[in-house]
C-alpha cells in the first residue's frame, strides 16, 4: 500500500520481490509452497541470510494462523466452527492454496489489495488449472475488475486508504463481522501514512468484535541497519511513510491499543498479535 508520497507502482513492486524471495526459500526447502512458483515470472537466487529472513516470517505468522484455525475448531455438538481470514494487501499470496491442499481452509478466505495487483492475480489463477481447482465449483473471476469470487476464496480490489470504501466490500466479500476474523496486514501498514493506518485499525476493531489482528512490520530506523533499509527502500520510490509514527514494537502496540484493541503478545521480535474486545 501506499501513501501520496509514495509512488504507487514502486510500492506494488516490492509485492513481486517478495514473492520471488519466498520461491527462493521454498526451492531451498525451507518452506513448502507448491504454488508461488505460479506467481514469479524471473526466479532469482536469494542468499541465505534472505532465505532464512523469510523461513522465519513465514513460519511465524503460519504457526500464529493455525492456532487460530485449531482453536475451538468444533463446537460442543460437534459441527465446525466457522472462521473467516481477512488478508489486508495480500498481494501474490498464496496461504489460501496452501490451506486448501492441507485441508485446513476456513469458511472464508478474503484478501484485498489494489486493482493492478488483484488484476494480475486473477488472471494468473484463472489460466491454471491448478490454482481453479482450489476454489471449489464455478468460481467467477474477473481479469478486468480484478476479483475472484467462490464460496471460499473472495479476490477484491481495493486501495486500503479509502475507509469509506471498506464497508461496501466487505459486503461484496460477504464477511460476517461476528465470526471470529484472522486479519493480517504483511508489511502494510507501515507504508500507509500515519492517519490512514490509524484509520484502518480502528475501522477493524469497530467491525469485528471477535478477531485478532496480526501484522509484521520493520521496526528500529534508528539503527545501521534500519537507516540502510530506509534509504534503500526511497531509492526504489516505496519509503516507509509510517516507520517515524510507529518505530518500536511499542509505538505499534499504543496504534492497537489506542483504537480499542487488547494487545496480548509480540513474537519473533516484530509480530504484533491484537485481539479486539467489545
Amino acid at each position: 500500500m501506499a501513501g501520496p508520497s509514495s509512488n504507487v507502482g514502486a510500492v506494488q513492486a516490492t509485492n513481486d520481490d517478495a514473492s520471488a524471495s519466498k520461491l527462493s526459500c521454498a526451492k531451498k526447502g525451507y518452506i513448502k509452497d507448491n504454488y508461488v512458483q505460479f506467481f514469479v515470472r524471473r526466479p532469482v537466487k536469494r542468499s541465505p541470510i534472505i532465505n532464512r529472513g523469510y523461513y522465519a516470517r513465514w513460519a511465524a505468522l503460519r504457526k500464529l494462523l493455525f492456532q487460530f484455525l485449531d482453536d475451538g475448531a468444533q463446537t460442543i455438538e460437534g459441527t465446525p466452527l466457522k472462521k473467516q481470514v481477512l488478508s489486508l494487501g495480500a498481494g501474490f499470496d498464496t496461504t489460501f492454496f496452501q490451506l486448501q491442499e492441507e485441508g485446513k481452509a476456513p469458511t472464508l478466505y478474503v484478501e484485498l489489495d489494489f486493482k493492478e495487483v488483484t488484476s494480475k492475480k486473477a488472471a494468473i489463477i484463472e489460466s491454471l488449472e491448478q490454482l481453479r481447482n482450489k476454489l471449489g465449483n464455478a468460481p467467477c473471476i474477473s481479469r478486468e475488475r480484478g476479483e475472484v469470487h467462490s464460496e471460499q476464496y473472495k479476490l477484491l480490489p481495493l486501495d486500503l486508504r479509502d475507509i469509506k470504501d471498506l464497508d461496501a466490500v466487505i459486503n461484496l466479500a460477504q464477511l460476517d463481522p461476528s465470526l471470529p476474523t484472522f486479519i493480517i496486514a504483511e508489511c502494510v501498514l507501515i507504508y500507509l501514512e500515519p492517519y490512514a493506518s490509524h484509520a484502518l485499525v480502528k475501522w477493524a476493531a469497530e467491525n469485528f468484535s471477535t478477531s485478532v489482528f496480526v501484522i509484521y512490520e520493520q521496526i528500529h530506523p534508528e539503527d545501521a541497519f534500519g537507516q540502510q533499509m530506509i534509504k534503500n527502500l526511497e531509492s526504489r520510490g516505496s519509503p516507509l511513510l509510517g516507520l517515524n509514527d510507529t518505530p518500536s514494537l511499542d509505538a505499534k502496540e499504543k496504534l492497537f491499543t489506542d483504537s480499542g484493541w487488547q494487545v496480548t503478545r509480540a513474537a519473533y521480535g516484530g509480530l504484533r498479535i491484537c485481539v479486539s474486545v467489545e
